[in-house]
């Protein structure tokens, strides 16, 4: 869906709605494949060491992150396609920390308060994403206490330097096609 910006203004509204809707459609089922690969792909240990899993999942969400600006910018809807940058975007930021906190679970059930699910791992992210800790689950161990400080440490950065930077790509994607 890579247009002229100034033909894609020239579409009809009713075409325009159905490149967009077709473009969150594509953002909502690759989402929908990150959670379904999350819960259904094997996992049995941490193969590698803590800091390298970890490490390499966020090198994939960072290159994604990227790719996800240049092409807001790119865009001849960079509104939509910000939205679906969001919506892609924080799914994966979530397994790798949700997957991260399994594996950790699995090698050292003492790193958590409790055993934990491959549903726990997720309802555990999740709580540290929204900001919420009702404290049923919690880290124990200083290796589970550090993974949850980086998650907390980027998803500050995902609401608030990732959120403006997509806002900023949509802002320069408008004025250039205005000017």
């Amino acid at each position: 869906m890579t247009a002229n910006p100034i033909a894609y203004q020239q579409l009809p509204a009713r075409t325009r709605r159905r490149l967009a809707v077709t473009s969150l459609l594509r953002s909502l089922l690759v989402s929908g494949v990150i959670v379904a690969g999350y819960f259904l792909l094997p996992m049995s240990r941490l193969d590698r060491s803590l800091t390298v899993a970890l490490g390499g999942g966020l090198a994939v969400v960072t290159l994604v992150l990227v790719w996800q600006i240049r092409e807001i910018t790119r865009s001849p809807y960079p509104r939509v396609r910000a939205i679906g940058a969001l919506t892609t975007s924080v799914p994966l930021f979530l397994a790798v920390f949700a997957t991260t906190y399994y594996l950790m679970g699995l090698a050292r059930p003492e790193n958590f308060s409790e055993p934990l699910t491959r549903l726990d791992s997720a309802y555990f992210t999740v709580t540290i994403f929204a900001t919420v800790g009702f404290g049923d689950v919690v880290a124990v161990s200083p290796a589970a206490r550090a993974v949850a400080i980086v998650q907390m440490l980027g998803d500050l950065v995902i609401v608030g330097l990732v959120a403006r930077t997509f806002l900023d790509a949509v802002q320069h994607s408008l004025s250039r096609r205005e000017g």
